[in-house]
């Protein structure tokens, strides 16, 4: 059965990221050819041209990939604490201690902020802040966390672990900064809660 014109696409364009994503790690943004990248999956520039828009559409996809990839580990490893308060701080850590990651450091903070702009403003970005918001909201109404305004919390929480996490990136030495980030992170966050641990 011949595959249908969405199918085929959607096909292409799964090769593109992962062709992208493997160039973009081993080579960085600037340095990867579009060129080599859709010879080597049987496609043309075209193609590239018309999933993506351009090489930059394509760091998008990438980085929304790897992001959303991120944000679910984080979300997986908060999962399994005992309540929503250290689930939030594990969550945070997570997000920070992915920074020492080849692919995470080189694709999503370091070229990913330098091309597509303020990592904040990323639709991945915004999804993760969505589900800290929740968590942030049930803590505010079980009195745990200070009754703030729910999304200036979790934007702070996010902003902190993200900053924290691009700070590690961009280090000379990012195993030697990630226990100092970890470390402030967990203080900064600390002073939501409604009592002091």
């Amino acid at each position: 059965m011949a595959k249908s014109r969405a199918e085929t696409m959607e096909e292409n364009r799964a090769k593109l990221i992962g062709a992208a994503r493997k160039a973009f790690a081993e080579k960085g943004y600037a340095a990867a050819s579009m060129d080599e990248l859709t010879a080597e999956v049987g496609l043309t520039r075209g193609a590239l041209y018309h999933n993506f828009g351009d090489k930059r559409g394509l760091l998008a996809a990438v980085v929304d990939q790897i992001d959303s990839e991120m944000a679910a580990r984080a979300q997986q490893i908060g999962a399994e604490t005992a309540d929503d308060w250290d689930g939030l701080l594990a969550e945070g850590a997570a997000y920070i201690e992915m920074a020492l990651d080849p692919e995470v450091q080189r694709i999503v903070l370091l070229d990913g902020p330098a091309v597509l702009g303020d990592p904040s403003l990323w639709p991945s970005q915004n999804s993760c802040l969505q589900v800290t918001r929740r968590t942030v909201e049930k803590l505010i109404e079980r009195g745990v966390m200070k009754p703030l305004d729910a999304e200036a919390a979790a934007r702070l929480v996010s902003g902190a672990a993200l900053n924290a996490a691009l700070w590690v990136a961009a280090s000379d030495d990012p195993k030697g900064v990630l226990p100092k980030a970890l470390e402030a992170f967990r203080a900064l966050a600390a002073g939501l809660l409604a009592k002091p641990a």
